[in-house]
């Protein structure tokens, strides 16, 4: 089975390449290029695999543009990498991918959706750094934060295998844990404190990014705040139970990834 994925050079793209070289399939990675001729860099793939770059401008209208390729170039399988909680109006990054999923929904191909929460690897960089985890949200709302490989071994399970046209599946992580818990989890791996700090999100400035780009994250930050982003888990432990294990706890996925870490 050969798999375009769209995003392949990213950290998600990346793991779903992997993943999908574990389950006996080939990944044609694409990046910004391919959309010079993307009916062309489809060709000859059985699917498509699509996740906009973080914070797109226009999400509907990237999704869109892959869709149209797939039907120009025969591709009718896609699996669109959406987001936890995507109709939440609070947060407009969200609802532009909740009207990408409209799009991939009415497109006439063999769709499924994914909507993945946040990565447990989010909050790696800082720990392998050293610190404490310093978050411009509350430390103590909840969240089902997940691990990036698992959310990678589930989308290849559904890009490989049946029965998964037409699905909208939410991707949690086996128990909502909060930043402070991430914290705590982490210093037992470290055998170090670390602290869990909520900063001033009106302080908060995002290097590199532009004031729309800020301005959305602000967005998300108080969102975040008062609600966190809680997910269930049990469709994506459905899923890795088809593959043969279970989904990775918070403690597990920090040890893995913050191995030989000092």
């Amino acid at each position: 089975m050969h798999v375009a994925v769209l995003g392949g050079n990213g950290k998600t793209g990346r793991a779903v390449g992997a993943a999908l070289a574990r389950a006996g399939a080939t990944a044609h990675p694409l990046g910004r290029a391919a959309f010079g001729d993307l009916p062309a860099a489809l060709a000859g793939a059985d699917a498509v695999h699509v996740i906009a770059p973080n914070l797109h401008p226009d999400e509907p209208a990237y999704v869109a543009t892959v869709l149209d390729a797939a039907v120009a170039a025969g591709v009718d399988r896609v699996v669109h990498h959406s987001v936890a909680s995507p109709y939440a109006p609070a947060m407009p990054h969200h609802l532009g991918k909740a009207v990408a999923e409209d799009l991939v929904r009415r497109s006439g191909l063999r769709w499924t959706v994914l909507q993945p929460c946040a990565y447990v690897q989010n909050f790696v960089p800082a720990l392998r750094s050293g610190g404490d985890l310093e978050v411009p949200y509350a430390v103590d709302t909840p969240f089902g934060l997940v691990d990036l490989h698992d959310v990678a071994e589930a989308t290849a399970a559904v890009l490989t295998t049946d029965g998964h046209a037409g699905a909208t599946y939410e991707l949690g992580g086996p128990a909502l844990v909060s930043v402070a818990d991430v914290a705590a989890a982490a210093a037992d791996v470290l055998g170090r404190p670390v602290a869990a700090r909520r900063t001033d999100p009106e302080a908060w400035r995002g290097e590199g990014l532009d004031a729309r780009e800020q301005e959305w994250l602000r967005a998300m930050f108080a969102y975040y705040d008062r609600h966190g982003l809680p997910t269930g888990p049990l469709p994506l432990a459905a899923l890795l139970g088809r593959e043969g294990r279970a989904p990775t706890s918070l403690r597990a996925a920090l040890a893995r990834d913050l191995a030989g870490t000092s």
